[in-house]
């Protein structure tokens, strides 16, 4: 079975079959049925097939094969089946999820816009859009997406660009998602969403009206912690722009051989994310007894400041959770020398369970750029400071076992 263009009718399919055969497609030599690698940087061209330019191109995707800059057969595959899954038309995959949010943000703003950005997000995120964006003329503004009011107010004639990232890293505080397009739209706003710690398999955001979702790909999509990669999906002609753009000029081009490890690790996304949210929401269960965590976030626990949001938004609570001790050097210390299943190490989505310390004032002094308020609202969150576990697929008790000793 080929489904070879599921964006035309994402909903005859139930998303975990779309995991597996969206925008597959079958080897017409062998009939072979898992995707080939197609490693070839140039395609043969027939005269008047298009020009090479951004201009002359048009829709990139739809000429044969040209030049894997914008995309190539293994590449193609790869796009189709997560825009399938998060209900888009069409995506555009590049060689890590910064080079997406990159080619989001380097595509579609230019000197004299405006950004609405959310004050906490990935702090590589952060800092490009804060510390490097404003040199090129782009105003930007820091705003918690949490609270619709703070985001109206910040609303300029300029304004062009809101991006949003729910759960937030590290706090996993919420964006009510279909508020915020509801605010937006009449307004001709673009809505992005790093969905990079929901996936498709919690949250689509494009059903609650979002233009954009951008994921790295590298974290829980692949699964396997071996391949870098992110893709921004949405409507086609707002994806064709960026592609126009991004895939001509930026040259953040996803490896075929990447795209291939990423499209074998979707295959298993649904039911490696079923059994990591099962997990983790036992294990937060459990955390948040322990005599000795102050506090823990995670979505599924009705403590959540935004829970009820997140039964609404979030069809599973996620595989992420932080959580405060009395003593985080200590806790740092016994992560990084004793733990046997948990790995110190930074990112999230690894099939083996990850755990790292997040320092504030670390955050506070080399990324963010908090008013006295939004720093206030960060403190309530996380203190000074998070361990932050990625769930992985080892048994809950297992991992339980080992929080024990490490919170002996």
């Amino acid at each position: 079975m080929s489904i070879s263009q599921p964006q035309a009718q994402p909903h005859h399919y139930q998303p975990q079959t779309l995991a597996l055969n969206a925008g597959l497609q079958l080897n017409p030599n062998t009939q072979a049925i898992s995707p080939n690698v197609s490693m070839s940087v140039n395609h043969q061209l027939t005269p008047g097939d298009g020009g090479f330019s951004a201009n002359g191109c048009g829709d990139l995707t739809q000429l044969p094969f040209s030049y894997a800059g914008w995309t190539n057969p293994t590449v193609r595959q790869l796009e189709q089946r997560v825009a399938a899954l998060e209900h888009c038309d069409d995506g555009y995959a590049t060689a890590s999820g910064m080079a997406a949010i990159s080619a989001v943000f380097f595509s579609l703003l230019k000197s004299g816009d405006h950004l609405i950005i959310a004050d906490v997000c990935y702090a590589a995120t952060n800092e490009l859009a804060l510390q490097m964006l404003p040199s090129f003329g782009i105003e930007v503004t820091s705003v918690n997406l949490s609270n619709v009011a703070d985001v109206a107010a910040a609303i300029k004639p300029n304004t062009r660009l809101v991006f949003a990232e729910t759960p937030c890293n590290p706090l996993l505080r919420l964006t009510d998602l279909q508020a915020l397009a509801d605010l937006l739209k009449p307004q001709h706003i673009l809505l992005a969403v790093d969905s990079t710690f929901a996936t498709p398999v919690i949250t689509r955001p494009a059903d609650f009206g979002v233009d954009l979702v951008i994921h790295s790909l590298t974290k829980f999509i692949n699964g396997h912690g071996d391949a870098l990669g992110g893709c921004v999906v949405g409507e086609k002609n707002l994806i064709e722009s960026i592609r126009s753009r991004a895939g001509v000029y930026l040259g953040a081009v996803i490896s075929p051989h990447n795209a291939w490890l990423i499209m074998r690790g979707i295959e298993t996304l649904y039911p490696r994310m079923n059994m990591m949210c099962q997990s983790a929401h036992q294990i937060a269960s459990w955390l948040e007894n322990h005599p000795r965590v102050s506090q823990v976030n995670y979505s599924g626990l009705s403590s959540h400041p935004q829970y009820d949001l997140a039964q609404k938004q979030m069809e599973q609570p996620g595989s992420v959770i932080v959580f405060q001790v009395d003593d985080m050097d200590l806790l740092e210390q016994r992560f990084s020398t004793e733990a046997k299943i948990f790995y110190y190490a930074f990112s999230i989505g690894h099939q083996r369970s990850l755990a790292v310390l997040i320092r504030t004032d670390e955050l506070m002094s080399a990324t963010y750029r908090l008013s006295p308020e939004q720093q206030a609202d960060y403190l309530r969150y996380a203190g000074q400071g998070v361990i932050r576990l990625s769930i992985g697929l080892e048994a809950a008790s297992d991992l339980i076992q080992e929080l024990t000793e490490m919170l002996r």
